[in-house]
């Protein structure tokens, strides 16, 4: 009896099978419509916008290799003494020391000044390490700090500086450029169309992110929280050592006080300045999800350049001689 009723209720609402089969069908093809939602969304972040990143890193990389290639053919060519002449001389068990020349050595170092040491113990300190303002002579690098070196912390008025050098020196429009050169390529933007008109856009909206961004990361946010924007060079230890160290420097930096903490000024600032960029950007361009893909593009870019700027005294001593020294590269 009971099944016979189920019959005849079937028989006479067959549409409502119908809906039970397609509800289930829908239901089942809502985690495959999120996961191919989730995978498109990675794949514009981590592919498209990051493959910028990844072009600069490997340019990077081979000006890296140059320059310890470089290094390695100089120290074949001229080989560094064992001990130093002046060295060797004041050592009691030296073989050439006469007598003359032992009475005459110091018989303490330490009250030995700067100026009366020999030229040659403080070539390799004073080169290792050590940062320019600027790299190859044109790129701004003025919140660089010399491998160990401990400048004072910043005031507020120092950092307002650093943020407004960054942005307006005639240098600043290289990175604008490259890449307005690259979205226009990827047309990440159809609205500004193409040609030189389409360029000029893509140019002032470059320039005007990277220019909310450093007020931000270097000034607005290290204001508040106390922290140091600027990159501290490590200078020593092998490639992988500090190609680590600098990259981690985009989630971790020093405070004010000068301890290790989370680089809130660089996240969350580049954070802040993709979300003020959709004030400025055509409406179909303002998503949760280009929102995203600038912020991970502007702190790749500027965990590349903390890449760079870790190698460029290496580069710069190797490579180039030292020919971009500047007396003034450190602030």
């Amino acid at each position: 009896m009971k099944n016979n009723s189920s019959s005849g209720i079937r028989a006479l609402f067959p549409h409502l099978t119908r809906v039970r089969v397609d509800m289930r069908r829908k239901t089942d093809a809502i985690p495959q419509v999120l996961y191919m939602s989730l995978k498109s969304f990675t794949r514009n972040i981590f592919c498209r916008r990051f493959s910028l990143f990844g072009q600069l890193v490997v340019v990077l990389a081979g000006l890296n290799t140059i320059a310890i290639m470089a290094a390695q053919q100089s120290e074949v060519d001229h080989p560094a003494p064992f001990v130093l002449a002046a060295d060797a001389a004041s050592l009691p068990f030296a073989p050439d020391a006469g007598p003359q020349q032992a009475a005459s050595a110091p018989s303490s170092g330490a009250g030995e000044s700067a100026s009366q040491r020999p030229p040659s113990q403080s070539v390799e300190d004073d080169s290792s390490g050590k940062q320019t303002k600027r790299i190859l002579g044109i790129i701004p690098n003025f919140r660089a700090v010399s491998a160990n070196t401990k400048p004072p912390p910043e005031t507020v008025k120092e950092k307002f500086i650093d943020a407004t050098e960054d942005s307006f020196d005639y240098s600043s429009i290289f990175i604008p450029a490259v890449i307005a050169v690259y979205n226009m390529h990827e047309q990440t933007t159809p609205e500004f169309h193409e040609g030189a008109a389409g360029y000029a856009r893509y140019f002032w909206h470059s320039a005007v992110d990277q220019t909310s961004e450093n007020y931000f990361v270097e000034f607005i946010f290290p204001t508040v929280t106390h922290e140091d924007a600027r990159y501290y060079t490590l200078g020593h230890g092998g490639f992988i050592k500090r190609t680590g160290y600098a990259l981690s420097r985009a989630v971790a930096t020093r405070s004010d006080s000068g301890n290790e903490t989370f680089n809130i000024s660089e996240v969350f600032g580049a954070g802040a300045a993709a979300g003020v960029s959709n004030l400025y950007y055509p409406s179909a361009s303002r998503s949760v999800g280009n929102s995203m893909s600038e912020w991970a593009e502007d702190v790749g870019i500027d965990a590349a350049s903390f890449w760079f700027k870790e190698f460029w005294p290496d580069i710069n001593r190797h490579l180039f001689r030292s020919k971009y020294g500047d007396a003034s590269a450190q602030k």
